[in-house]
């Protein structure tokens, strides 16, 4: 299967991004919030959104790949997340449908299809990072889930310039995580995350966002797991929320070759 994962990079081709933007509102009209009402209200705004399409590039660099497709998007909270490449003039790459405990790969140039339980490495190969299910659903919206922080005090929590700055330490793993907030957007712009030894481990960095019933949602995501040398870059030209048209329209070829993973 990595073999077929790995195709859909070869015939990758690049588009150009055109960025949304959110109108900054006047300094003097923004309430500093206590790190008890921020961490609350990013955590309402992660779960107002319930559903989500998103069309665009997607860049993937790691050791061994250094290519970009067009894709599609779509997820449906709270357990699926379609996905859909494109190669030169768009034509069809792949499509992939992975929920929380299996996942359907299609691999349009061979019309096979892989089915199978959903596990680490599975996710590594299809979105080429390390990232648990929940993370990727949350990082295809530009979102980090805090809700282990709900109730808990930051170890550190200040104002620098126009961010909110939170820094938590894991009391079991000392692990150390830092979240930069946007003080008029109230999104999420930067974050990372460093182990006991100060050594980062994850960092995303969200820009260019528009307001999605009040959410701020990026156009431009990056995230790279510098201690697996992995870095993916995603660029929406267009985006969805909430939308009652968004759905999963996704059934494998009856010709299609099945391969029990």
């Amino acid at each position: 299967m990595k073999k077929a994962l790995l195709v859909l990079f070869a015939f990758s081709v690049s588009f150009v991004f055109i960025p949304g933007c959110v109108p900054s509102k006047p300094t003097d009209d923004v309430e500093i919030l206590p790190s008890e009402r921020l961490v609350e209200k990013l955590e309402i705004n992660r779960r107002r959104i319930e559903n989500f399409e998103g069309n665009g590039t997607i860049a993937v660099r790691n050791g061994s790949i250094n290519q970009s497709v067009s894709f599609k998007v779509v997820l449906e909270k709270p357990d699926s997340l379609y996905l859909t490449m494109y190669g030169p003039f768009g034509i069809e790459l792949a499509q992939a449908l992975v929920m929380k405990k299996n996942f359907i790969f299609y691999d349009a140039m061979s019309n096979t299809a892989y089915e199978g339980d959903v596990d680490s490495d599975i996710l590594n190969q299809i979105f080429k990072i390390n990232l648990t299910f929940s993370e990727l659903m949350d990082a295809f919206i530009g979102s980090v889930n805090l809700t282990n922080n709900l109730y808990r005090t930051p170890e550190k929590y200040n104002v620098d310039y126009d961010k909110y700055v939170l820094t938590y330490i894991d009391p079991n793993t000392l692990r150390k995580s830092v979240y930069y907030v946007d003080i008029r957007q109230l999104g999420i712009t930067d974050f990372q995350v460093f182990n006991s030894e100060e050594e980062k481990l994850l960092e995303g960095r969200y820009s260019k966002f528009e307001l999605f019933e009040n959410v701020a949602v990026p156009y431009k995501i990056e995230l790279e797991n510098t201690k697996d040398n992995q870095r993916v870059s995603i660029d929406y030209k267009s985006m969805a929320v909430n939308k009652r048209s968004i759905a999963i329209d996704f059934k494998v070829p009856g010709d299609a070759t099945i391969i029990k993973w």
